[in-house]
């Protein structure tokens, strides 16, 4: 019979890796995702797992990657100084295709900033943070429970894409403690059939990046007798660098094409009350509990308003948006920066409807009576 117990969001995000088959985690403590540390290094021992404090994020990070090329799930924690730290070593994973799982508990800044006080600052930073192109899944969490749910699903996504995710939310859901019943078990594959190998497909040599474009190449793990090539450099499908353009061009396009392939597979956002609604509210995280008492205000006061809520942040759930768009007279993007989440919701919208934003940065959060000033402000007559 599964367990009820009250949970803080970074104790479930630990028991999730924990429970989805995350077995190392390397880390190096920060406000205000410590927790997430804490509670690992008391549950890997009990598993058989490894629980290793760093010397700094960089060096988290690089030993995660090499824990999953042994073919161990793992996981890493950290905020935004510490995450900022990491963008070598994301860009490295992308590149590499390595799996692996990062958690940037969202706190103001930049630099120091606001240790304790939340953010919503790092959206850009986590799709765009590293250099090069390169692609990226980022999921947004929005209760203690989904927090859960999507770290068992950010494994099972870095497995089935070979590609580091991104789980990404702010103070306020770290230290939030909610009711929530503990599942029994979390299926390892949940979300993507896993695509490690660890036999040869065939008779040929073992090629870790040979596969069409929208496919994955499966990934061997080290010491299984394999000989395979790792490097941060432009590859072949042997993984020996190269500077064949033809060659450097189908390596681009096959990582990006992984992900765009599948975007049905990987995107998910949240739709609510939007069947009706003259305007639509944007938001993740914290804000969008904030929007959703907004909407509810809204409604009672006869404004047709509705919340649509990036789960999947990165990919962009850019179709969702089109057709909120085309729907609703305006649409309001609420945030807790300068706009950033906006800038991809205009493009998105393409001018099909106003876009307005509600944003915050100092260390507060959204509250729903902020939300509702912007519902109820006119909307354009006639839609641009």
């Amino acid at each position: 019979m599964a367990e009820v117990r009250l949970v803080q969001g970074n104790d479930a995000c630990a028991r999730a890796a924990v429970d989805a088959g995350c077995r190392f985690y390397a880390g190096y403590p920060i406000t205000p995702s410590s927790e997430i540390a804490e509670t690992m290094a008391r549950l890997l021992p009990e598993v058989g797992g490894v629980f290793v404090q760093m010397e700094d994020e960089m060096a988290s990070l690089a030993a995660c990657i090499g824990a999953s090329l042994g073919g161990v799930r793992a996981m890493t924690a950290t905020s935004g100084p510490g995450f900022s730290l990491m963008q070598e070593h994301i860009g490295f994973a992308a590149l590499a295709e390595i799996p692996c799982v990062i958690v940037d508990v969202m706190r103001g800044g930049p630099s120091t900033g606001l240790p304790t006080a939340p953010s919503q600052g790092d959206l850009l930073q986590a799709r765009w943070g590293t250099h090069g192109d390169h692609p990226i899944v980022v999921l947004a969490p929005g209760s203690v429970r989904e927090i859960y749910d999507l770290t068992a699903r950010a494994f099972a996504l870095a497995d089935r894409y070979r590609t580091p995710v991104i789980l990404l939310y702010d103070e306020v859901l770290a230290h939030l403690r909610e009711r929530m019943e503990l599942p029994e078990a979390v299926e390892a594959d949940a979300g993507g059939a896993v695509m490690r190998t660890r036999r040869p497909p065939d008779a040929r040599p073992y090629r870790p990046y040979d596969a069409a474009p929208g496919d994955v190449a499966p990934l061997a793990s080290f010491g299984d007798g394999f000989r395979f090539h790792i490097t941060g450099l432009a590859h072949d499908a042997r993984g020996y660098p190269t500077q064949d353009p033809a060659e450097i061009a189908a390596m681009h396009h096959r990582m990006h094409a992984k992900l765009e392939h599948h975007l049905d597979e990987i995107v998910e956002c949240e739709r609510w009350m939007l069947d009706d609604a003259d305007v639509a509210v944007v938001a993740i995280g914290i804000v969008a509990r904030a929007a959703r008492e907004a909407v509810r205000e809204a409604r009672r006061q006869g404004i047709r308003a509705g919340l649509l809520r990036p789960v999947t942040l990165w990919p962009f759930p850019a179709d969702a948006v089109r057709e909120a768009a085309r729907s609703a007279r305006s649409m309001v993007v609420a945030e807790m920066n300068l706009g950033q989440m906006i800038l991809e919701v205009e493009r998105a919208a393409a001018g099909a409807t106003e876009v307005r934003g509600v944003r915050r940065a100092d260390g507060e959060p959204i509250m729903p009576e902020e939300i509702l000033r912007a519902l109820a402000a006119p909307a354009p007559a006639v839609r641009r």
